[in-house]
């Protein structure tokens, strides 16, 4: 069983600093995300701390200080409804925000390791709505004004094309993220109507600059979604914890030549016995004997995940492999 732990904000942790220096600074990022990868050696490695904040922070919206070692959000709002978004000029890459910071990062952390997977978080159109127009407002313009949410998602989409070529141009690859548009957030019917658009656009326009399948992770309650998501033509997906997992697992069954990461309990990582991590592992492992093309996941590591607990998912995940 190969193991695909998320990490983070656990970066900071692993350099015993708070998630808020390490996502400001460029030398800190790039020592957390090299000490992650040579304690756990994951698959891919994802440059970024607060994954969701960077495209929203390079439109123009304010990253918040949070208090101790919680993640950093954006404070409030910028655009007053979603149709507003189609009048956002698309960012430079080169110069917007920290994003000229995240790409350095990532460049140099695949110089130093050749070897791996690197890869630049790059977030869905919803997720970034949800951060520029608030999420009270975005829901009520979908419910609304589905239309004019639908031009203004597709609006972000054109701007996240241009940010995925410069990560290509970096020889980098990306990481797509889109949990904001997730079940119970937008019912399935919602998600079909007013995201499925941007989101087909978004995946197969990634896919066609870097030349292969983009994974789509999406968090949440995703089994009543699957089939969407599967329209997209991504090759790999997750089976979040907070879904039904069985169900999931069911439904996409036949579909191997998607990959699947199959999340462990957050709660389980962070505070789990030996005896409990064991039996979370081959929960996971039951649920997906005999499929093929599978991993396990871990969600977003929390910053305080002990590292032996990682270590331990890890060595065991590999002597299962040795069966």
């Amino acid at each position: 069983m190969d193991f695909a732990p998320s990490v983070y904000e656990h970066a900071a942790f692993l350099v015993g600093r708070s998630p808020w220096d390490v996502s400001r600074d460029a030398e800190l990022l790039f020592e957390a995300h090299a000490e992650a990868y040579r304690r756990y050696g994951h698959a891919p490695i994802v440059v970024g701390i607060d994954i969701y904040n960077l495209e929203a922070e390079a439109y123009g919206g304010a990253v918040e200080p949070p208090y101790g070692v919680g993640i950093p959000a954006i404070g409030k709002p910028i655009v007053g409804s979603a149709a507003g978004l189609r009048a956002l000029r698309p960012f430079d890459p080169g110069r917007a925000g920290r994003i000229p910071l995240v790409l350095d990062v990532a460049a140099r952390l695949a110089w130093l390791f050749p070897e791996a997977d690197v890869r630049v978080p790059v977030s869905g159109p919803f997720s970034i709505a949800s951060n520029l127009v608030g999420f009270e407002t975005l829901l009520c313009d979908v419910l609304t004004r589905p239309e004019e949410a639908v031009a203004g998602l597709m609006h972000l989409v054109e701007g996240q094309l241009g940010f995925c070529r410069a990560i290509a141009a970096r020889g980098l690859g990306v990481a797509f993220f889109e949990s904001a548009a997730a079940p119970p957030l937008l019912s399935p019917g919602l998600f079909r109507r007013v995201e499925l658009p941007a989101l087909l656009r978004m995946i197969r326009g990634t896919e066609s600059i870097l030349g292969r399948p983009v994974p789509c992770i999406i968090g949440g309650d995703t089994a009543p979604i699957l089939d969407a998501l599967l329209e997209t033509g991504t090759g790999y997906v997750i089976c979040p914890i907070e879904t039904d997992q069985e169900a999931f697992m069911k439904q996409i069954w036949a579909h191997t030549h998607v990959r699947v990461r199959v999340n462990t309990s957050a709660e389980v990582m962070v505070r789990g016995t030996a005896d409990e991590l064991r039996a979370e592992v081959d929960r996971i492992v039951r649920l997906t004997a005999g499929r093929g093309n599978v991993c396990l996941g871990t969600g977003s590591l929390p910053y305080e995940t002990p590292p032996e607990n990682v270590l331990w998912v890890r060595a065991y995940c590999k002597s299962l492999s040795r069966v």
